[in-house]
């Protein structure tokens, strides 16, 4: 291996072109790309002067100058995909969510610890610099008890039946696309919640427009969230705590600004957005390469546990709404 792990990126959608840009600009080595057509993988190779382009998943995998792979396909064929990559022996980064349900997370986490491969969500958000310094404040006790967390993910997307977002076959719906963002940051606060409410409107495809959650926490802390694909609205969070709270401001899951105001309205410390060169995309590929680096193959700002158990939680919501997915 390289002095840095060799990227391979794994099919060339929206997120693929932010998430290899912002790997380039960084300084990282992005070695090959595949997608299903070999036009597509040479337009994109050329794009982002990647050495190797591959017209298929099968060959990308099997790319001896690649060690991790990068997994951006919809929903539906990330467990498929990451496990293609995992038995050619290639640690993966897996876009958001994680897999469909639990069940697929779970075979996913199992064989790459089978393999001794690294299989890690990329839940971007977490490795930002503002939510560092965020899970910081609370071990320094600054909030006294943290008692609650407020947060929205809400954008007016296409209405476009075929588009993924409404489409169930390829796991479209606000819950998995964008309430998977702040039910992953009640986790990261709170862990695994006792309690769990949910209520969803649809779209005339059976895919959830609007998904609203409130998870109820030992000591009665709670976690509301509202996620929605069909109306924009601020895209902030806030952390309660007994001497204080953080004012996270939009957009909360991207590197943002926030506040630690006391109860009389003190502004006790501001946090203005770090330059990280790019969308801040890079920052869970550094994490990515600091862990292989160490040999800590479980994770440790979202372990692989956890991720499986998020979609755990995923599952419950849906049971409650009603929401199943083609194949289930």
């Amino acid at each position: 291996m390289t002095e840095r792990l060799r990227w391979g990126i794994l099919a060339t959608g929206g997120i693929a072109r932010a998430f290899t840009s912002d790997l380039k600009i960084n300084g990282f080595t992005v070695q090959a790309v595949g997608s299903r057509s070999s036009a597509a993988a040479e337009a994109f190779a050329a794009e982002f002067e990647i050495p190797n382009a591959h017209g298929s998943y099968e060959a990308l995998v099997a790319d001896p100058e690649v060690d991790v792979i990068y997994v951006s396909t919809p929903h539906p064929l990330h467990a498929s995909n990451a496990m293609l990559a995992l038995e050619a022996g290639k640690h993966v980064l897996v876009e958001k969510p994680f897999a469909v349900n639990a069940r697929e997370a779970q075979a996913i986490a199992d064989l790459a610890a089978a393999k001794g491969l690294l299989a890690l969500e990329a839940m971007w958000t977490r490795y930002l610099p503002h939510m560092a310094r965020i899970r910081e404040i609370i071990a320094e006790g600054t909030l006294g008890e943290v008692r609650a967390l407020m947060a929205d993910h809400t954008q007016k997307l296409s209405d476009d039946p075929a588009h993924r977002i409404n489409a169930l076959e390829l796991g479209g719906g606000a819950l998995l696309d964008l309430g998977i963002y702040p039910i992953s940051f009640a986790w990261d606060l709170f862990g695994a919640p006792l309690t769990i409410q949910s209520t969803a409107t649809f779209k005339s495809t059976g895919a959830d427009a609007q998904i609203a959650t409130i998870f109820g926490y030992e000591g009665g802390r709670v976690a509301t969230t509202l996620s929605a694909s069909d109306s924009s609205g601020p895209n902030t969070a806030v952390v309660l705590g007994t001497e204080a709270r953080i004012d996270i401001d939009r957009v909360w899951y991207t590197p943002a600004s926030f506040r630690v105001v006391a109860p009389d309205g003190t502004v006790i410390e501001e946090f203005r957005p770090i330059d990280v060169n790019g969308r801040g995309m890079h920052c869970q590929a550094e994490a990515v390469e600091r862990l292989v680096a160490a040999g800590t193959l479980g994770g440790d700002v979202l372990p692989i546990d956890e991720t499986v158990a998020i979609l755990g939680t995923l599952d419950a919501i849906r049971e409650q709404i009603g929401l199943r997915y083609p194949g289930e």
